[in-house]
């Protein structure tokens, strides 16, 4: 894995797996870095609707600035659409490094838009999983067990694939995480072009108003 070239690490895993608050314990600790981002997603919902930080905007809004390639990746799901801005693609090119919470339905499109993709698939015991969700209270029993029965982790034809266990407690998997995007290589020439990269995201911020698309 050379992270020298720029790299999209992608997060992906089954609702209850524990996604946002592992991205978060590693962001909380990589961040600081320069060469490392976590990328801020656009999403169709509210800024207050809680979960992760994310980029709030109307369909409209949201299908124009796909209509004017604003997004380097952007899908539907659940009634919402997710974009990944045309940015992060500018600072990966530059050769940074990023960090996305996926989908792992629009993971094709991931990969025909970032060819140096590490795909991390999170997992966690079924038993667990199903806990998780009847604790959260949003879906019936016979929800859960679909929810269960179409989780698919062969994930190897979009990229590498990294598979981490979030059974357990969440520093376990997050320091494993943290280790994975961290892992040795050549951060200085991203470090170097952050600005050639800032500057490459111009169309995003007209339309957006956000000088840079990461957390």
């Amino acid at each position: 894995m050379n992270h020298g070239v720029g790299r999209l690490f992608v997060v992906v895993g089954p609702s209850g797996v524990g996604k946002d608050s592992l991205i978060e314990f590693a962001r909380s600790r990589l961040a600081s870095t320069g060469h490392i981002r976590f990328v801020r997603r656009i999403i169709t919902r509210p800024a207050d609707s809680g979960g992760e930080t994310h980029d709030a905007m109307s369909e409209e809004a949201f299908v124009q600035l796909e209509q004017h390639g604003s997004f380097a990746v952007s899908w539907q799901a659940h009634g919402l659409r997710y974009g990944i801005p045309a940015a992060v693609k500018h600072f990966i090119d530059q050769g940074g490094i990023a960090v996305a919470n996926g989908s792992r339905h629009a993971l094709p499109y991931f990969a025909a838009a970032f060819p140096n993709l590490t795909v991390v698939s999170i997992t966690a015991d079924p038993e667990i999983l199903t806990m998780r969700l009847r604790l959260r209270g949003r879906e019936s029993e016979a929800d859960i067990q679909k929810r269960l029965n179409r989780i698919d982790t062969d994930y190897s034809k979009f990229g590498d694939v990294i598979t981490i266990d979030n059974s357990g407690p969440l520093d376990l998997a997050g320091n494993r995480l943290v280790a994975v995007i961290n892992a040795p290589g050549s951060p200085s020439r991203a470090a170097s072009n952050v600005k050639t990269a800032h500057q490459a995201e111009g169309a995003f911020e007209r339309h957006l108003g956000s000088s840079w698309p990461f957390v």
